[in-house]
């Protein structure tokens, strides 16, 4: 982690003139990369202690899907105003400023003792959030000297290898010792606020060397018709994959506990494994997509989920750690690609595209947890799989989304 620090301190006061024109800035590239590590580790904290709160304080199931809901709520309804207000008026050092909501968020989980108090803490951490993905996105993009997708899956892949760390340090330090220890990770959002405060002045200069006058246009021949069904298809498949993966991030190890009577430990160890496949398949889901093409990647993503989606439920304990690997792998390939399209789709409004789509994956994910949460609660916990099992075959709307590759030349 510091060794990201001190390359990022060297580099050149404008490293990037202009987006997508000069050379890939590697050392900001892998800076948002851990940023984003950092805070969707922090993040995954709160569903990895659900088991130990949900006893230690009495929650039902509908409880803990509405203390996702608010996180996810607050992550998710922020996120495009942001983007769109600093589409216009950059803000270089909104990143540092959004890790300190993330920093209180966690202090006040470690001390809470009810059920509102977790409600304001989830709250905390999703304003935190919400002030990251936008601006890191554009920030990843910037330096990306014009190979959008590795960007974009180099700093998503960050975020899937908190989300994967988070579970297993969970379990090893607020399990193990109990809730206060979560105070321990306010030393990761203090690291978080210094890394970000270096990313806010690599921006900041970037943006005094000029490159703000630098518009894009558009390199396709769309309709606006046709754009704004493009983005309905999105929008409707970033709702299938998440809703999809709501029922992983907040209930997997309830599933594995109940179904196969595992303890929490071993259910914390499926969980990590399905979490660091999420983190593969979002690595190479951006580069293959600069080389194929995104519709490619989107097609084969959430489609080539549902076989294994559809036999999970009715797998044994290997099986059911082999086809959750398999989904997370494939299933995660897609996001990288989706937010990088709709962004050739609107070109120049990068900020307000991350934040609608990140957005709209904290929302989706949010009141997924929630009705989830109380499908589990009516039907039991292993009918949620049964039903979620069908949603990667919302994939075939990919048939709707032109080719933009052909659409340049059209």
């Amino acid at each position: 982690m510091s060794s990201s620090s001190s390359s990022l301190s060297s580099l050149p006061s404008a490293a990037a003139p202009a987006t997508g024109t000069a050379a890939l800035v590697l050392p900001i590239v892998l800076t948002v990369g851990l940023a984003h590590l950092i805070n969707d580790l922090i993040q995954a904290l709160l569903p990895a202690i659900y088991p130990m709160l949900k006893q230690g304080y009495g929650l039902t199931f509908t409880q803990v899907g509405l203390i996702t809901l608010t996180f996810q709520i607050t992550a998710s309804l922020i996120q495009p105003w942001i983007g769109m207000y600093t589409d216009k008026h950059p803000k270089p050092f909104l990143l540092p400023l959004g890790a300190v909501f993330t920093l209180l968020g966690v202090l006040l989980l470690s001390r809470a003792d009810g059920f509102y108090w977790f409600l304001l803490g989830a709250a905390l951490i999703g304003i935190g959030s919400s002030t990251f993905h936008p601006e890191a996105s554009r920030v990843a993009r910037m330096a990306s000297g014009g190979r959008f997708g590795f960007a974009q899956s180099t700093f998503q892949v960050g975020g899937n290898l908190g989300s994967a760390l988070g579970p297993l340090l969970a379990a090893a330090i607020v399990v193990r010792y109990g809730q206060p220890h979560m105070a321990w990770f306010c030393l990761l959002a203090l690291l978080a606020i210094a890394v970000l405060y270096r990313v806010g002045v690599w921006h900041r200069n970037h943006l005094d060397s000029g490159a703000k006058k630098v518009r894009a246009l558009a390199q396709h021949n769309l309709s606006a018709r046709t754009v704004k069904r493009a983005l309905l298809v999105l929008s409707l498949l970033v709702f299938s994959k998440y809703f999809y993966m709501a029922s992983f991030t907040s209930y997997f190890t309830f599933y594995l506990m109940q179904k196969f009577t595992l303890s929490l430990a071993h259910s914390q160890i499926l969980l990590f494994l399905f979490l660091a496949a999420v983190a593969l398949g979002t690595f190479f889901g951006g580069p293959i997509g600069d080389k194929v093409g995104r519709k490619t990647v989107i097609w084969f993503s959430i489609l080539g989920a549902a076989p294994f989606a559809l036999l999970l439920p009715y797998a044994n304990l290997f099986w059911t750690g082999v086809l959750s690997v398999c989904v997370g792998l494939i299933l995660s390939s897609a996001f990288s690609a989706i937010v990088v399209y709709a962004q050739e789709l609107i070109p120049g409004k990068v900020g307000l595209i991350s934040g609608v789509f990140f957005g709209l994956m904290f929302g989706f994910g949010g009141i997924g947890a929630a009705l989830l949460g109380h499908l589990a609660d009516v039907y039991g916990i292993e009918f949620v799989y049964a039903v979620c099992s069908g949603l990667p075959l919302v994939g075939l709307l990919t048939v709707l989304l032109p080719n933009l590759q052909e659409a340049k030349h059209g």
